[in-house]
C-alpha cells in the first residue's frame, strides 16, 4: 500500500510540475472566475497563480516529497513495532489463570458426583465411568501441561492376561505287542517233569 501510495505521490507531482503556469482568468463582463495552464479568453483579466517551474525544481520537489513519504513509512513501522512490543510485555505480564476456578473445571466435577452417585449401574459400567469422569476433571482443573506431568508419573496398569497353558507334543501311546504263545511240548518226547517246566530228549523247557 505504501508503495503505491509513493507511485501516486511521484506521479503527481511529475504532472504538476510538467504543467505550465497556472493561470486565473476574470471575466470583465460577468466576473465569473476560471483557472488554465493556456491563454486566458479575450476580455477576461490574466492573474499568474504559480509560475512556470524549471526541471530543477521540480526534481527537487519529487525528491523532498519521496524523502517525507519515506520518513512516514519509517515512522509507521517504528509504531507498529512499538505496539508489537507493547502487546508482548502485557501478554507476558498478564497473570495465568487458575485452572480450578474455571467453569469448566466446575462442570466436570458435577459430572464425577453424578457418575460416582448413579447406584442403578452396574458396578463393572460406573467404574468406567467414574474413572473416564477422573480423567477429564485431572484435564480441565489442572490445565494441559500440569495433566501432561501427571500423566508422566502414573504407572501404566498391568494388563490381565489369560493362565498360559503348556502342552506337551503329541505322542501316540505305543501298545506293547502280545507276547507270542509259548511253543506246544511235542507229545511222547518229554523226558522228565518239574513243578514249573518240562525237558525233552535234546534238553529243551516247556512251561507247565
Amino acid at each position: 500500500m505504501l508503495r503505491s501510495l509513493t507511485l501516486l505521490l511521484c506521479l503527481g507531482a511529475a504532472g504538476l510540475g510538467a504543467q505550465a503556469q497556472v493561470l486565473r482568468c476574470t471575466d470583465a463582463g460577468t466576473g465569473r472566475v476560471t483557472y488554465t495552464d493556456g491563454h486566458c479568453a479575450h476580455g477576461s483579466t490574466a492573474q499568474e497563480v504559480q509560475a512556470r517551474r524549471t526541471p530543477e525544481e521540480i526534481q527537487l520537489e519529487n525528491e523532498r516529497a519521496a524523502q517525507a513519504l519515506a520518513r512516514e513509512q519509517q515512522r509507521l513501522q517504528a509504531e507498529a513495532a512499538e505496539a508489537a512490543a507493547n502487546d508482548a510485555r502485557r501478554a507476558a505480564n498478564k497473570p495465568k489463570e487458575d485452572p480450578s476456578r474455571s467453569p469448566e473445571c466446575a462442570s466436570s466435577r458435577r459430572k464425577l458426583d453424578a457418575a460416582l452417585g448413579d447406584s442403578g449401574a452396574a458396578p463393572e459400567e460406573q467404574g468406567l465411568r467414574a474413572a473416564a469422569a477422573q480423567k477429564q476433571v485431572d484435564l480441565d482443573c489442572l490445565g494441559p501441561e500440569a495433566y501432561a506431568e501427571l500423566e508422566k508419573t502414573r504407572a501404566p496398569r498391568p494388563v490381565a492376561l489369560p493362565p498360559l497353558v503348556i502342552r506337551p507334543p503329541y505322542q501316540p501311546v505305543q501298545i506293547p505287542a502280545a507276547p507270542a504263545p509259548a511253543p506246544a511240548p511235542p507229545e511222547g518226547k518229554l523226558t522228565n517233569c518239574n513243578v514249573f517246566r518240562c525237558y525233552d530228549k535234546q534238553g529243551k523247557r516247556y512251561p507247565r
